[in-house]
């Protein structure tokens, strides 16, 4: 048999499935349940499949990553895939359809390209393994969920429940790139602010509005150039304010505040610059606004590391695995380091060497947003080849 002209309509047909099944952050219950269907169809045991992690993920979701072990055929270090199960809300409802050379949606949603034509590219690299039993090492398919609201499912995975691989291949990301060998570090901060409440009218000077401490301190951080883009020399990164909360009436002066952010850069000496600018931001607001006692508010701040930078090594084994593999799919052997977050800083700091790559999804989350069959295909094929190169 020629799987690789066996494979083309299973793959596309796989992926409509899965884009057809809701599954948000949180709530993957019903695309899990597909993935397991369209692998047990391809000959997949039952006892190969688990469900890991949810008592170290947020209390409201509902299953934990979906983790399949397959046994290899050949003697070889261990394999992994990865490629995060959820959506984000704008896909809620998405009803996929084929319009010319792309997967588009119906009506006004968004598509769920990302990730399903990720999940949907593994998931066809199973069944092409195990139908024609093609060669290979131990491969560990994980499905992370939670990806999209704080990389949840990547923290919560333990390598020993995926057989401890020794790389893995992260399937993730909108437009065509070539192999992600790096990407940027995180913070998120949050400021509760504190101040006084009084009358709005009656005594307004005895009041101090936790609002005006939160406006000095945006605007100070913006004025020293650390918000939005940072370049300030050998210091380069983010800075954005992501919600503000806080109030009751509109009588009263606003006695509290919280405001939430992130910082991101490569760099971690940069990284730790930017968070300490805003705390200081803020702290300095609260402060210098008094009211008529002399009294003044005050700020708790926290900060802490959501994810680190990471850039491997171009003599990294997954890194040379993926050149060489990537032309036999169709694809450039070019490698590069991204702005972005992703599962695979997660685990490349839980110590498993992690190389991501597109499958054809373009403008995530997004109203625009399709997947490109014909580069969705090239990263099925390229799965296949990566899975079965011993």
């Amino acid at each position: 048999m020629d799987y690789k002209m066996d494979y083309k309509d299973v793959a596309v047909q796989n992926l409509m499935d899965l884009l057809a099944a809701e599954g948000p952050s949180g709530g993957e219950g019903p695309v899990a349940e597909v993935v397991k269907k369209q692998l047990r169809a391809a000959g997949a045991q039952a006892s190969w499949f688990s469900f890991r992690g949810k008592r170290r993920l947020p209390k409201h979701f509902t299953i934990g990553n979906l983790i399949v072990k397959i046994p290899g055929t050949v003697n070889a270090p261990r394999l992994m895939f990865s490629a995060h199960l959820d959506t984000v809300p704008i896909c809620q409802g998405a009803v996929p359809i084929i319009k010319g050379d792309r997967i588009v949606p119906k009506g006004k949603t968004g598509l769920g390209g990302d990730n399903r034509a990720s999940v949907a590219a593994i998931v066809t690299m199973a069944q092409t393994v195990l139908k024609n039993d093609l060669p290979r090492p131990p491969i560990t398919l994980l499905f992370p969920v939670g990806e999209e609201n704080g990389l949840h499912g990547a923290k919560a995975f333990d390598p020993s429940h995926g057989g401890n691989p020794a790389m893995c291949f992260n399937l993730d990301g909108s437009g065509a790139r070539g192999g992600v060998i790096g990407a940027l570090g995180a913070i998120r901060w949050r400021a509760e602010i504190r101040g006084k409440s009084t009358h709005a009218a009656v005594n307004p000077e005895g009041g101090i509005s936790a609002a005006i401490i939160a406006a000095h301190a945006i605007a100070a951080a913006k004025a020293q150039g650390y918000c939005g883009r940072i370049e300030n020399g050998a210091l380069t990164g983010t800075a954005n304010v992501g919600s503000i909360h806080g109030g009751e009436v509109d009588n009263q002066v606003m006695d509290r505040l919280a405001v939430t952010g992130e910082c991101r850069s490569h760099s971690a000496a940069s990284l730790d610059k930017i968070s300490k600018v805003w705390k200081t931001a803020f702290e300095q607001a609260a402060r210098e606004l008094k009211n008529d006692a002399g009294e003044s508010g005050s700020v708790a701040f926290e900060a802490f590391s959501d994810y680190r930078a990471f850039k491997l090594k171009m003599s990294e084994p997954v890194v040379k695995r993926f050149l060489k593999a990537a032309p036999q799919a169709g694809r450039k052997a070019c490698t590069q380091v991204i702005n972005a977050g992703l599962d695979a800083n997660i685990l490349n700091e839980k110590g498993i060497p992690t190389l991501t790559f597109d499958a054809g999804n373009h403008h995530a989350h997004d109203l625009n947003e399709y997947v490109d069959i014909a580069r969705y295909l090239e990263a099925c094929q390229l799965a296949i080849v990566l899975a079965t190169a011993v």
